[in-house]
């Protein structure tokens, strides 16, 4: 894109957005949130739909002339019934946090108990982290996972789930490396009368291709983003069986939000058509393959992985036993210098500030849409090492950011 209409406009912008695709288009995405869309969704949700409002459901506008929005949210439902397996499936959520948001409203009042994987254990804020919305309405307890192998202890759950005897159980993840056994956090749910939340904003399309389990038809309410692993138009989803549709609609539009995004929701549509061709069970798989080249090569080098590896599309390493006196913001600072672009995390039993905390979240979705393949991931492993084992070493910088290049070039992110 040259974006010679908004230059003439605002050229302020303008060069705001030329630098951004530079950005991409130089640099290593290996935040486990990020991906790249295709040119087609980023079509989309440029598209005249941002003129247009649309409050209320198919059929059931509150604006008039609405029949193309109802033809695009309807394909997207229709497309991610398809994808999931799912009953009912609502694509106006704004985010994935939006998602779970809608879900809450649904079916909690303020003050009933949501019990959720600790933010520090690989959960999420919208799962009841106490500065955000869902910790300050709810009485929420957390579990955490089992801090010698890393893993989700489920028996452990349970007993929390009796002692606590919360309304909802939420599982899913934002930096949880193994796949989730959605039928026994169910059986912790059952056990005690809770619902059962599965977020899958980071696996959303690890699930669409069947690369990681489905929660859809276990859980009763399954929430997720569109533009992480699925590459869709950004924004989240609900699925839920048809006994829960009326609430979670009414919760979502008027409940929590206004007129959808339409935009968005033509860009879901586009990429949900994506997620249902043969090639994207592909990507997926070489997702998966991938950060398990990653983490394989990185342990090679000395670095510990949260729970010993990963099931998914990210890695999560502990500095603390590879490099004690370096923090995950050292290194995300230090790599980003030379084109490599991932986040500082917490890892469990933190002992650090979450501002600053003792590791490093790494995820291969972006560079899996780019092209890459196990040995480019072992080239990008290595150069990691070599930077984190050497901080501050301005040759190393130097090659390393040669590397990057020339992988960038390598694999280009748009012909």
């Amino acid at each position: 894109m040259s974006y010679e209409e908004v230059r003439e406009v605002d050229p302020a912008v303008a060069d705001a957005l030329v630098g951004e695709r530079s950005r991409q288009e130089h640099t290593l995405a290996m935040i486990a949130s990020e991906n790249h869309v295709s040119e087609a969704v980023m079509e989309a949700q440029s598209s005249e739909l941002t003129n247009k409002y649309a409050e209320g459901y198919p059929g059931s506008r509150y604006y008039g002339g609405c029949e193309y929005a109802d033809d695009v949210e309807e394909i997207a439902v229709e497309r991610a019934k398809e994808l999931f397996g799912a009953d009912h499936v609502n694509v106006q959520p704004h985010s994935g946090s939006s998602a779970n948001m809608g879900v809450y409203f649904a079916t909690l009042e303020p003050g009933d108990k949501i019990l959720s994987l600790d933010l520090t254990h690989g959960g999420h804020l919208s799962h009841g982290h106490p500065a955000n919305f869902a910790g300050q309405l709810y009485e929420v307890e957390q579990y955490e996972v089992d801090p010698e192998t890393g893993r989700l202890d489920y028996e452990s759950l349970r007993e929390h789930a009796e002692a606590f005897e919360p309304d909802m159980i939420v599982s899913g993840f934002s930096a949880y490396p193994r796949e989730v056994e959605w039928e026994r956090i169910q059986a912790a749910a059952d056990a005690v009368g809770a619902l059962h939340t599965a977020d899958i904003a980071h696996i959303t399309g690890l699930v669409a291709a069947g690369e990681h389990a489905s929660p859809v038809g276990v859980a009763d309410f399954v929430t997720g983003s569109t533009h992480k692993t699925i590459r869709a138009g950004r924004g989240g989803i609900i699925m839920c069986d048809e006994q829960f549709a009326d609430d979670v609609d009414s919760a979502v539009f008027p409940g929590a939000q206004g007129g959808p995004l339409m935009h968005n929701i033509a860009g879901k549509a586009v990429g949900f058509h994506e997620a249902l061709q043969p090639e994207f069970e592909d990507y997926a798989a070489q997702v998966v393959e991938n950060a398990a080249v990653l983490g394989d090569r990185l342990e090679e080098h000395g670095f510990s992985l949260v729970s010993g590896g990963t099931d998914t599309h990210l890695v999560l390493v502990d500095l603390r036993d590879s490099h004690p006196d370096v923090s995950g913001g050292d290194v995300e600072d230090e790599l980003e210098e030379v084109g490599i672009v991932l986040n500082a995390n917490t890892v469990p039993d933190e002992t650090r500030s979450a501002f600053d905390p003792s590791g490093i979240r790494i995820g291969t979705p972006a560079l899996t849409t780019r092209g890459f393949d196990a040995d480019a991931m072992e080239t990008v492993a290595d150069s990691i090492a070599r930077v984190v084992d050497n901080l501050g070493d301005e040759d190393v910088y130097a090659d390393v950011s040669d590397t990057v290049d020339d992988l960038c070039e390598q694999y280009p992110l748009y012909e």
